[in-house]
């Protein structure tokens, strides 16, 4: 599964809520790939000539129909996916602390689930949460 030599850049967000609260999403397990079937906040990839903010914008109106503030940039990260001697994929995360502006929270085509989860919750859930979406709370000092 070589992708050639594309890096994929990943954008997204961690939107909270005016309780402190942060928002949550899994995709289908349909949808196969490295986020299926844990929680992660919003996001998706970003589209060529799309700036950074507009994507993010645009991933969390599609995945959950909310329009947010956005705060303040986060450090950016990466995964990195070896197979054998060949690089199968390289992530670049860049996310976003985000607050909820307005909208009714409905999940989108490609998410089975949304909710808001409280930070103390968010322990009790941590092995539901995707790897890198555990290193993105970590690096937004959620957790």
């Amino acid at each position: 599964m070589h992708h050639g030599d594309a890096i994929t850049v990943a954008v997204g967000a961690v939107i909270r809520d005016q309780d402190g609260r942060v928002l949550l999403v899994k995709h289908r397990a349909e949808r196969k790939g490295i986020w299926a079937g844990k929680w992660i906040c919003p996001g998706g990839k970003l589209e060529f000539g799309e700036p950074i903010i507009d994507g993010i914008r645009r991933e969390v109106k599609e995945e959950t129909n909310l329009e947010i503030e956005l705060d303040a940039p986060l450090a950016p990260f990466e995964r990195i996916v070896r197979e054998g001697s060949l690089t199968g994929l390289h992530v670049i995360y860049i996310d976003y602390l985000a607050t909820m502006r307005s909208g009714k929270l409905t999940p989108g085509s490609d998410v089975g689930e949304a909710r808001w989860v409280s930070k103390s919750h968010i322990q009790n859930i941590w092995n539901e949460l995707h790897e890198d979406t555990q290193i993105l709370l970590e690096i937004a000092n959620i957790v």
